[in-house]
């Protein structure tokens, strides 16, 4: 065998190795979904290179990348799309044309992305805030908030918190005609963690006089305390967002320094005198039965205090929704919760929706079997998936009935 020939087969069986994407039973359209992940891959593989050369950090690359399908405030026939600042903060409002005598629901919307990457102005967040405003002759606010790695927590919660509190003034309300008692709060992963603490921090507002109807969590990121969950065993290597990108997110939101990334990990992040918030996070005592399928849960190892002592907000609950207390989940709104089987965030979900039905709220919960993280974000073409636009329908359904 010449040695042309050894190389074509070896290069053949890597290329293979590499393109090949093991996918479960349940999924449909295997072939987009495997283009899909291998487009991730190649820009993971693309923006781990760039940082190797020292030439770019790795979030920056990710984002200037995914970006470059972002659209323009363009209005169309049913809904009028203008880009505007609420209180400093960018924001892209979404006003139906449609006369009506009556005010219209209001939906806030905070988009996902790790705290590092994604826009208002994503072409799919832009497709889904169109539907939503014209299906629900609603006044759809998409917020922008500054970013990991320039800016650490609390700036994204604080950004997104600040365009809330302006937007539930009762003159702004009355401005572009919302019924101040038909109002969501929302968001996606990352931007489900922001809606999740935003709501709390509403609760103790003495500022902030109109009470949030819906809270909507889309495949929400709750805590940073476990990463050892069943969802996160199961789907370690899984689709779009796999566990070690997840932790990755995490420690970025905190600190550039990667040391929080290894502690992470391996979860040894958390000091000894830290270690009563486990009893938040204890996915034995709030998953479901058919969700631990035969895991046996670990006693987390307790770390050093020089990472909280460094990086403190990971123990925060304004980063870590998870860890508030049962008296102050009790009053929160009907809480709309979606999960999906193939997510690594998926226990974070099951866990807060069992945590707020033992405090006695009132939540609904889709778990989408078929689902993997971010399904929301392949509605468009070329990368729309039927169980995203499936399940995208089926939640701007229940909102119409319920908000």
């Amino acid at each position: 065998m010449g040695n042309s020939t050894l190389c074509f087969l070896i290069s053949f069986a890597l290329l293979a190795y590499y393109i090949y994407t093991p996918l479960p039973d349940n999924i449909e359209e295997t072939w987009k979904l495997t283009v899909i992940c291998n487009s991730f891959k190649i820009m993971h593989y693309l923006a781990t290179s760039t940082e190797m050369l020292g030439l770019a950090h790795y979030m920056d690359v990710i984002y200037t990348i995914t970006n470059q399908g972002n659209v323009g405030p363009i209005s169309d026939e049913n809904v009028t799309v203008t880009d505007t600042t609420f209180n400093g903060i960018p924001v892209r409002l979404y006003v139906p044309k449609r006369k009506s005598d009556k005010l219209k629901r209001g939906v806030f919307h905070i988009h996902g992305g790790g705290w590092c990457v994604g826009d208002k102005a994503m072409n799919d967040y832009d497709l889904f805030s169109r539907w939503t405003a014209n299906r629900l002759d609603a006044v759809v606010v998409s917020t922008n908030y500054r970013l990991a790695p320039k800016y650490h927590f609390p700036v994204q919660f604080e950004d997104v918190y600040t365009a809330v509190r302006w937007f539930l003034q009762r003159q702004i309300l009355e401005k572009y005609g919302v019924d101040p008692s038909r109002i969501c709060i929302s968001g996606d992963s990352a931007g489900g963690n922001l809606a999740a603490a935003v709501n709390q921090q509403l609760l103790d507002d003495p500022d902030v006089k109109i009470k949030i109807k819906i809270q909507s969590l889309l495949y929400p990121a709750l805590q940073s305390l476990d990463m050892d969950l069943p969802s996160y065993r199961e789907n370690k290597h899984m689709l779009i967002l796999q566990k070690s990108l997840m932790v990755r997110f995490w420690s970025e939101y905190f600190t550039t320094d990667r040391a929080l990334e290894e502690a992470m990990i391996s979860s040894r992040h958390v000091p000894v005198e830290s270690s009563h918030l486990f009893k938040f996070v204890n996915w034995s005592a709030l998953l479901p039965e058919k969700f631990k399928k035969g895991h046996v849960y670990a006693n987390p190892i307790p770390g050093t205090s020089d990472l909280a002592k460094k990086y403190p907000g990971y123990l925060d609950v304004r980063a870590a929704p998870l860890l508030t207390a049962d008296t102050r989940l009790r009053r929160l709104p009907l809480t709309y919760i979606m999960t999906c089987q193939h997510d690594v965030l998926r226990d974070d979900g099951l866990m807060y929706v069992s945590r707020l039905r033992q405090a006695g709220v009132q939540v609904v919960h889709e778990h989408v079997e078929d689902g993997f993280h971010g399904i929301l974000s392949f509605l468009s073409f070329p990368t729309a998936l039927n169980v995203g636009l499936r399940v995208g329908n089926e939640y701007i359904s229940w909102l119409k009935e319920n908000l």
